[in-house]
């Protein structure tokens, strides 16, 4: 197919040259002969304009073949080198809301009564409900972005030897994905794999995944359900089902070690890298950029306020994307990256950077894992560092209280020498209100990293860090 496509632009291309260099020749033989004059121009210039909208049609349809044969050239690769990993029909283990303690005749009662609710709830979810939450899963704005994850895909494939793979979930989903490996560059980064979850219109094509790979680390894409190459519809349970597949892919195919992987999200990915670190707990560390603690205070905040029953059980039932339950639930290095400029997970506006739920998620995070260093003064002393609107009034915050680093570290090292336990830690149990203060801030400048942008910005190679380790 792709000599093919060469062979119709080197014939297009010699056509061309051919009437362009003869054109002065057909000019003179023209005049001599009396065609060229005011009675014989008119029918002249009418025969030219079809002529014209000939060529141009046929220039939009050597464009438009173009394109269809370059994308049957990474179409067939993708077909041949599908890949089944299914592990059991069942879906993946996900978290489930706790439900509330009723009664035999109240609980019967409470389900006929709540009937519709459960009805319309499922029709919102499956209808427009959740194109609002992955607008990339329509087919519409897929078609409008076609040539430019072409054209991303084609970069992948040419200049970094990108390969892609389709993957076969648990629940008969196929998973598009792409592999960079670095492991023979020589780098020590090239030899982490990086697996990149996108946002809610994000493709690997044009996603986060660029910014692990100007990193040097070996990189592994992969699209939503719906997305893309990817079949399904993007719902929590396919989410995890697809997130389980690349991970499993990572390890029995690519051959890397868990201890190996560093899961890197962006926005709504946030879920898939918080469901995978809770059900994979020896992988590396995570990194959540621009992600949100739960989805129900944003999906609130867009929805009026007298559909807020609804709201609150469409998105418990359907679209619970609850991450900073399942992130509790992971031991190791986490960074979270909060966009200080971010206009999608504020509750209000990007003006008011202590509405952005990254700040609910870090809070969560530390709370759970420190909870005597977290009291009611940590908290006020951390959320005081979190509304720090730049880098100069974190810093006065910071020495404000005249945080000592080495002594922090000192303390956390001696406490994790001691007793090497799994978290929450009691540290800070017997301290002074100024330690658990110095400590407080501390934690949250090494878990948390601002950067001054908005929230569709791709991120920098150079904010990529590994998380901190004590």
């Amino acid at each position: 197919m792709c000599y093919i496509n060469f062979l119709f632009s080197v014939q297009a291309s010699a056509l061309w040259s051919l009437s362009y260099y003869s054109s002065p020749l057909l000019i003179c033989y023209l005049y001599r002969k009396g065609y060229i004059c005011s009675s014989k121009l008119i029918p002249v210039s009418q025969y030219v304009g079809t002529v014209l909208v000939c060529l141009l049609g046929v220039a939009c349809l050597r464009g438009e073949i173009s394109l269809t044969l370059r994308q049957l050239c990474y179409d067939f690769d993708f077909s041949l080198s599908s890949i089944l990993l299914k592990l059991s029909k069942a879906g993946v283990s996900l978290l489930k809301p706790e439900p509330r303690l009723r009664g035999a005749a109240d609980s019967v009662l409470n389900s006929v009564r709540t009937l519709p609710c459960h009805i319309i709830s499922f029709l919102i979810a499956h209808s427009f409900g959740r194109r609002m939450l992955y607008p990339g899963s329509v087919g519409l704005l897929q078609k409008a972005m076609r040539p430019m994850l072409l054209q991303g895909q084609a970069r992948l494939i040419e200049e970094f030897d990108g390969q892609r793979n389709k993957l076969v979930a648990c629940d008969g989903n196929d998973i598009d994905t792409m592999f960079v490996d670095r492991r023979r560059d020589g780098g020590q980064n090239g030899q982490t794999l990086v697996i990149c979850c996108e946002g809610n219109a994000g493709f690997y094509e044009v996603g986060c995944m660029n910014t692990p790979l100007e990193g040097g680390y070996s990189v592994l894409g992969w699209n939503h359900p719906g997305f893309g190459g990817s079949t399904g519809v993007p719902f929590p349970q396919n989410e995890a089902n697809a997130m389980d597949v690349v991970i499993q892919f990572a390890i029995h195919k690519l051959g890397f070690q868990l201890t190996d992987i560093v899961v890197y999200a962006w926005s709504i990915g946030g879920f898939t890298a918080s469901w995978a670190v809770m059900s994979y707990p020896e992988i590396q560390s995570v990194v959540l950029d621009a992600s949100f603690d739960d989805l129900l205070p944003l999906a609130l905040k867009v929805m009026p306020d007298s559909w807020r029953p609804l709201v609150q059980h469409t998105v418990r039932q359907y679209m619970n994307l609850n991450n900073a339950e399942q992130l509790l639930k992971y031991q190791g290095p986490v960074l979270l990256i909060r966009r200080t400029r971010d206009e999608i997970i504020t509750t209000t506006g990007p003006e008011d950077v202590m509405s952005n739920r990254g700040n609910d998620l870090l809070l969560k995070l530390l709370q759970f894992r420190y909870p005597k260093i977290m009291t009611d003064e940590g908290v006020r002393v951390v959320r005081q560092w979190l509304g720090s609107s730049n880098p100069l009034e974190e810093a006065s915050v910071y020495s404000g209280y005249e945080v000592d680093d080495d002594w922090c570290v000192s303390v956390l090292q001696s406490y994790q020498a001691d007793r090497d336990v799994l978290f929450p830690w009691s540290v800070g149990e017997d301290m002074t209100l100024e330690g658990r203060r110095q400590l407080a801030l501390f934690l949250a400048r090494k878990y948390m990293r601002n950067f001054e942008t908005t929230h569709c910005t791709p991120l920098p190679a150079s904010e990529f860090h590994s998380p901190w380790r004590l």
